[in-house]
């Protein structure tokens, strides 16, 4: 069974750089570093052919394997046991050498043992070759260089084992699960965050690991710990919001929706049961448990503050917002055709505080309120209006809209010396001097000397530019008596 939260689609203009660096690291580091594993692997198996030690340690794996069986309870070994005794049965000694030599805890348990299984000439052979293949070709190889071993940690490994991958299958499965859930995340805490979070998800859920397999040689490798991280940490963000999830059953597959937190203990409880039931696998489900439990508990602990979800998160794409609006927007101008003012108003008003971009609302609105030009509201939208045909760079726009306050609002709400100051400068920078005058008389009549002593001053000045002498002296004269 396979759960994916599929709640939110990727927008392309905004790429989740972060994820997309996560994955390229992991790629690059597969390809160029862990690149050159087969090779010292298989120049491992041809020195330890060569040297004849299948020959010792192949009696010693079967018992080794069957004690296993027998004293530890490890029932899932009897398909092993019995695949590498076909293997010694068929001389397939390249296979049995590498069963040999990749299995870390028989070669612990030959290095405790040795004096017990062989006989002092076969054991002084086994110490010089052996030695010699560890340290020449195994303990380079990627997964035991910077993977996580437990009986042998390290901060460092907490951190490098995240990037290192066992197979195509291994990385190809985990990059897409890294993609499918890191975007969201990335989206939600920042690409800053969200990588600190994501690494410490990591490590986290290394530690659990070794807690569950104190002592072990074994070393993990993979992003899966930390994208098990990822999906606590998704859910947690979520919270008790119902979402939208994939499942794959089977040959059978759709989607549901359901709270998010709920399905935190089924990814929990799965893990768990693998683990006590699903036998040898290869597959480090405490690693995965621990991972979820890391990544939720980071968000629940720590989500009020330093990993706190950003506002813009939740917030629609733009084409879910386009939609919206259009909707919206639609039912407002259904109100406006059916005369239904009042409706109108506040439907549009509703629409401009989702969207306070949408400069069409903003009309609308002052010309509602123009029903009612005795009321203050009709000045505020006006004065709005205005600065908004301004900032856009509308200046025939702005100077129309001032006029038309005057001539329905200006006697019940009067316009502030400010307001008409900026009409005066406008006008003046379009060459429009009978606006300009006009605004010098709305200026005047406010009772605002200093306004009106500069705009007195700027009007001269242009008419003198123009020549247009009358004028100029005019406001001259006006500039002397005040």
């Amino acid at each position: 069974m396979l759960i994916i939260p599929a709640e939110n689609a990727i927008n392309w203009k905004r790429p989740p750089w972060v994820t997309l660096g996560l994955i390229m690291a992991c790629l690059l580091v597969f390809l160029f570093y862990q690149g050159g594993d087969s090779r010292k692997l298989e120049q491992a198996v041809e020195h330890y052919l060569e040297v004849d030690l299948h020959e010792l340690e192949a009696p010693a794996y079967e018992d080794y394997l069957q004690r296993q069986i027998q004293f530890g309870g490890e029932e899932g070994r009897i398909h092993e046991l019995q695949q590498f005794q076909q293997l010694r049965e068929e001389n397939e000694n390249f296979w049995l050498a590498i069963n040999l030599l990749m299995d870390r805890e028989f070669y612990q348990y030959l290095v405790l043992n040795q004096d017990v299984i062989w006989a002092p000439a076969e054991r002084a052979h086994w110490r010089e070759y052996r030695s010699v293949i560890e340290q020449d070709y195994l303990q380079k190889l990627s997964a035991n260089q910077l993977g996580l071993i437990p009986a042998d940690l390290s901060l460092s490994t907490l951190i490098t084992y995240q990037f290192l991958h066992g197979g195509w299958g291994h990385i190809i499965g985990n990059l897409v699960f890294l993609f499918l859930l890191g975007f969201t995340v990335e989206k939600a805490l920042g690409p800053g965050r969200f990588l600190i979070a994501y690494l410490v998800c990591g490590a986290l859920s290394g530690l659990v690991f070794t807690a569950f397999s104190s002592g072990s040689h074994i070393p993990l490798v993979g992003a899966s710990g930390s994208i098990s991280g990822l999906m606590g940490m998704y859910v947690a963000i979520y919270g008790l919001q119902k979402i939208r999830f994939f499942f794959f059953l089977g040959v059978y597959f759709n989607y549901f929706r359901a709270p998010a937190l709920a399905i935190l203990p089924v990814w929990l409880g799965k893990e768990i049961y693998d683990y006590w039931f699903a036998g040898a696998t290869g597959v480090a489900y405490m690693a995965h448990a621990g991972g979820l439990i890391a990544g939720a508990g980071l968000v629940w602990l720590l989500g009020k503050s330093w990993l706190q979800v950003r506002e813009e998160f939740f917030e629609p794409e733009e084409d879910e917002q386009d939609a919206r609006f259009t909707s919206g927007y639609a039912q407002a101008m259904a109100s406006l055709g059916r005369m239904e003012f009042d409706l109108a108003r506040r439907q549009f008003e509703a629409l401009r505080e989702h969207y306070p971009d949408r400069h069409i609302l903003l009309e609308h609105l002052y010309h509602l309120a123009k029903l009612r030009p005795d009321l203050p509201q009709y000045r505020d939208l006006a004065r709005e209006l205005m600065n908004d045909t301004l900032s856009r760079r509308q200046p025939e726009q702005m100077i129309g809209i001032w006029q038309e306050y005057l001539s329905k609002g200006e006697s019940h709400q009067p316009l502030a010396a400010e307001d008409h100051n900026r009409v005066l400068f406008l006008s003046l920078k379009q060459h429009d001097l009978k606006a300009a005058e006009k605004a010098f008389e709305r200026i005047r009549s406010t009772g605002n000397d200093v306004l009106t002593a500069e705009a007195c001053r700027l009007l001269a000045e242009e008419f003198e530019k123009l020549q247009m002498t009358p004028k100029a002296l005019h406001y001259r004269q006006l500039l002397q008596a005040g």
